[in-house]
């Protein structure tokens, strides 16, 4: 089993609320998202400002680096080798991999890339958006198929984050189609997290606010929910 967690400066705090509600368990594997940028993760891990959502009260430090793997962008593939930190409490010293947030967890395609192939819905079919992105069509139909079983879900968490960040907030009017209406949430929901916290691409903030796990399934959201 895969635990996701969001390490985001303030966003973190609401993380660790939650997990102290549903702790992890020894089998469980953690993956924080983290900045793209490596400096900013190693000055993060040398600061201690990622906290160990395992025991929820020691720091992470540096801990050498995850397993190369590479994701597909729209210029070609680019090879990770993410970072790992290790909690520094001496009762725990859980090790956890640091998820950059161009990624989304589980997958071999950029966050970008894979919404672009879902922005595409209702405009293309999928065997054209494949074409197009240079995708297998099968796996657009597949994320879009996964994208739209999730749609309500989907618009009530990202209105959730929107009025959390800015208390003026006013949802939109729907547009008469799921995923439609989860394109919006998405990008109304990225624009307040940008004007709020600070720039970042769109579909970096998703990766963000979904904990990398926007197209996972599970039975019940394992997002990051503002209180």
């Amino acid at each position: 089993m895969v635990v996701v967690l969001l390490m985001l400066g303030s966003l973190a705090e609401t993380l660790m609320r939650q997990l102290a509600r549903e702790p992890v368990t020894p089998l469980e594997v953690v993956v924080l998202i983290v900045s793209d940028d490596r400096a900013v993760v190693e000055a993060d891990l040398a600061a201690g400002r990622l906290s160990c959502p395992r025991c929820r009260s020691g720091v992470l430090g540096g801990w050498g680096c995850s397993r190369l793997r590479e994701v597909r962008t729209s210029v070609g593939v680019r090879r990770l080798r993410p970072r790992r930190g290790r909690c520094r409490e001496r009762s725990c010293r859980a090790t956890h991999v640091l998820l950059p947030d161009v990624c989304l967890a589980g997958r071999r395609y950029v966050a970008e890339v894979i919404g672009a192939a879902l922005f595409s819905a209702g405009r293309v079919g999928y065997r054209r958006a494949g074409e197009r992105l240079g995708l297998p069509g099968e796996t657009v139909r597949d994320w879009r198929r996964r994208f739209r079983s999730r749609s309500e879900l989907i618009v009530a968490h990202f209105l959730w984050w929107a009025r959390a960040l800015d208390g003026s907030f006013d949802p939109p009017a729907g547009r008469g189609s799921l995923i439609a209406d989860a394109m919006e949430a998405i990008g109304v929901c990225t624009r307040v997290a940008s004007l709020v916290l600070g720039r970042r691409s769109p579909w970096s903030w998703v990766s963000a606010l979904t904990a990398g796990g926007l197209l996972e399934i599970n039975t019940r959201t394992p997002w990051p929910v503002p209180e």
